[in-house]
């Protein structure tokens, strides 16, 4: 078992290895985790299957108990690949609300955030 994260780990049939790599991988690695597919209109638009989620960007959730549901991602936790949604609490016993949080996969981007200068440059260029 490794003690360190590597970049030269290739692959491995054991859930245990891939779960201890992307638990042990640095942030920048960790930041290609916190992506989600397209839908199909921006998918013909765009030219990409899948970007990054970021702070803003309008998702539809695919699965789980609030399938169907959508709206704005309010917190990317890079850190934990967790992205919260606004508008979907979790409520707890004492009646507090917290963010409920989503794996990305379990997510699709339905409107992008294109304020920023750099994702907006990747969008065409992949889109050529």
């Amino acid at each position: 078992m490794m003690e360190k994260w590597s970049s030269n780990w290739k692959a491995s049939k054991r859930p245990r290895k891939q779960r201890n790599y992307a638990y042990k991988a640095p942030l920048h690695v960790k930041q290609k985790f916190v992506s989600a597919h397209l839908s199909k209109e921006l998918r013909k638009k765009h030219g990409k299957r899948s970007i990054g989620i970021r702070k803003g960007d309008k998702v539809k959730i695919m699965r789980g108990q609030f399938k169907g549901k959508t709206g704005a991602v309010s917190l990317v936790n890079v850190k934990q690949s967790k992205v919260a949604v606004e508008g979907i609490d979790n409520i707890r016993k004492d009646g507090t609300k917290t963010p409920y949080m989503f794996v990305p996969s379990n997510l699709m981007i339905t409107e992008i955030m294109i304020e920023d200068k750099q994702r907006k440059a990747m969008l065409e260029r992949k889109g050529k």
